[in-house]
Order: C-alpha cells, then sequence, then structure tokens
C-alpha cells in the first residue's frame, strides 16, 4: 500500500522552507509555528513524527535516535511539510480554489480500491497497524486534493512550440539512436573442456538448439536454444567481438568472458545502427518539455510564496526547519 497519510505527502510537497520567519506573531506554548493566519499545534507534529515512527517499524528499520543527523532531518522535513501546508491553503483562495468532501470521498473510495481491492477490512487493518483514524487520512487526501488544484491553476497554459522540440532533438540527438544488433544463439558452459566437446560437436553436425538446451547455463537463453538478440557494446567484449565478427551460421571456436566458455553462432546478418526519426519521438519529447516548463513554473511560485510568507511564519525555539536550496513541488 501507498502511503494514505501525511507520510506520504512529505517526499510530495516538502519544499525546502526558510528556517528563520518573521516576529509578528508569539508562537503559543502548545504550538510548534504561526504561518500568517494559521497555527501549527505540537499535537499535528507529533502526530507526524509517531507516523513517521511507524513507519521505520512497519519497514524493519530502526528509528533515528534523537539528536542524530537523520532524526534532525526527519524532524525539518516535518516541519516544512506542515508549513507549506499551511501556506497553501491560504493562497488557495488567489484561485477561488475549495476541495469539497465529495472530492475528498472521492478520492479516497479510489485509494480503497487501488490499494486494498474495496474491501473495507483490509484498509481500517491499514489503518489499525499506522495508528490513524479516518479523519486523518482524509485530511491528508484534502490537502494533497489542494496543492493538486493549486499545480493545475499556477501551471495552466504551459506550451512547447515545434522549435523548441526541433532544438531539444537535435541536442539530444545521440538519445535517440538505436545500436546495431544481430540474432545469435550461442552455448555458456563453466568448463573449458566442455566447451571443446561441444564445439566440436557442433562441427560434426549436432543439433545447437538441443545441446544448447541441455548444456547451456545461460538462463535467458536455455530456453529458446540458446537464442537471443544483442545490442553493439551491450554484452561483454570478448563476446560483443565475436558476434558481430562472424560470417552468418558460422559457429565459433570457445569463447572466454567472465562467465565462462561461448560458443556462439549469429542467425542472421547485422542489423545496422539507426535513429529514430523525430516524428516518432515528437510527442514524447513535447511532453517532457511541457513538464519542465510546468515545474519551472511552480518553483517561481513557490518560491513568491516563502517570500510572501518569510515575515508572517513564526517558528517555536528547536522547531525551526534548516535552511535549504530552492526546489518546487512535483506532479506526476
Amino acid at each position: 500500500m501507498k502511503r494514505l497519510t501525511i507520510i506520504a505527502l512529505l517526499a510530495f510537497a516538502a519544499l525546502g522552507l526558510a528556517g528563520c520567519g518573521g516576529d509578528e506573531k508569539a508562537v503559543p506554548s502548545n504550538a510548534v509555528a504561526v504561518v500568517g493566519d494559521q497555527t501549527i499545534s505540537k499535537s499535528e507534529f507529533d502526530q507526524l513524527i509517531s507516523q513517521a515512527r511507524g513507519s521505520y517499524k512497519q519497514q524493519k528499520r530502526a528509528f533515528p535516535k534523537p539528536g542524530s543527523q537523520e532524526y534532525q532531518a526527519l524532524r525539518g522535513q516535518a516541519m516544512q511539510f506542515l508549513v507549506q501546508r499551511a501556506q497553501f491553503e491560504q493562497k488557495a483562495g488567489d484561485f477561488d480554489i475549495k476541495v469539497e468532501d465529495k472530492d475528498v470521498d472521492a478520492r479516497l473510495a479510489q485509494l480503497k480500491k487501488q490499494y486494498f481491492k474495496g474491501s473495507q477490512k483490509k484498509y481500517r487493518e491499514q489503518l489499525k497497524q499506522q495508528g490513524l483514524d479516518e479523519e486523518q487520512v482524509k485530511d491528508d487526501i484534502r490537502a494533497q486534493l489542494l496543492q493538486e488544484k493549486i499545480y493545475a491553476e499556477v501551471t495552466k497554459g504551459v506550451e512547447v512550440t515545434d522549435k523548441e522540440i526541433d532544438a531539444t532533438y537535435k541536442k539530444n540527438k545521440s538519445q535517440y539512436v538505436q545500436p546495431a544488433t544481430r540474432d545469435v544463439r550461442h552455448i555458456l558452459v563453466k568448463k573449458k573442456p566442455l566447451a571443446d566437446s561441444l564445439y566440436s560437436q557442433l562441427k560434426g553436425g549436432a543439433d545447437f538448439a538441443a545441446l544448447a538446451k541441455k548444456y547451456s547455463q545461460d538462463p535467458s537463453s536455455k530456453g529458446q536454444g540458446g537464442k537471443l538478440t544483442i545490442s553493439r557494446g551491450q554484452t561483454v567484449p570478448p563476446f560483443d567481438k565475436a558476434a558481430f565478427s562472424l560470417v552468418n551460421r558460422a559457429i565459433s571456436k570457445p569463447v572466454k568472458t567472465q562467465y565462462g566458455f561461448h560458443i556462439i553462432q549469429p542467425l542472421g546478418s547485422v542489423k545496422k545502427t539507426k535513429t529514430t526519426p523525430l516524428k516518432d519521438v515528437k510527442e514524447a519529447i513535447r511532453q517532457q518539455l511541457v513538464q519542465e516548463k510546468k515545474q519551472k513554473k511552480m518553483t517561481a511560485w513557490v518560491d513568491g510564496i516563502k517570500k510572501d510568507f518569510a515575515q508572517k511564519t513564526t517558528y517555536q525555539v528547536g522547531y525551526s526547519p534548516p535552511e535549504t536550496g530552492k526546489t518546487g513541488t512535483q506532479q506526476q
């Protein structure tokens, strides 16, 4: 199951928020931060850390010791997430964005179907293991839906031109080159005497496929009588050299590699290197560039709200997250 809780959103939404904050509002004793007009309670923070502890336990990993670098990093992530969520909730009004109960219920139903095959019993068992109740799960889903809606609004209208696609294709043309390939078959054995014996039998007219099925130590091709298609430069050098230099249907003498001794026979001519034309990858490049532009636009927006809230965010002593570089919210 993918996490339905806030823990799932940490990687999805942690933004590396500034750790200083302003002094406009005092932080109540039962809170860890004040963000604009919202207060983040200690219970919210403790609940998040508790969920992380449960996650470590499920994965049979030792939870970081208090004071350790890993523990401080975990606390920083939790704080960053809670602050960012508060910022997003307050900025949602700029786009007239709202998340209705029906939206939350629909997403929860989708998750139950996806991860529990609709079983309410399995879903409840998972909540119990994580120490959660359904309201906490719904709060997390609501926060995620809000972020998704903001991302959609911020990145709306992003487009990529054919000129940009063409430039990207030319710049990265080597990525679209398909190396030469050849259909071959081989027998792999560990001992040289056996390899020599098999070579003699093959030269005498023995059935290659039958010998491969009986003796070959290569599990990926043994069942097919030793047949496989190889790409130039993607097998070990001695094998590659023999496979691409042999005359069609010729049988090689045993070729030694780190895996043992191979007897190789080409089954066809070498298929030359070819480059995938732009028309076949144009849409894939377009989607890649669109995503990159959206990410850049979202990062700029997030950097902007961090500045907006810089003097509106105050942390309780000991809860200020560390300073980090610029990052952006990622969307899939």
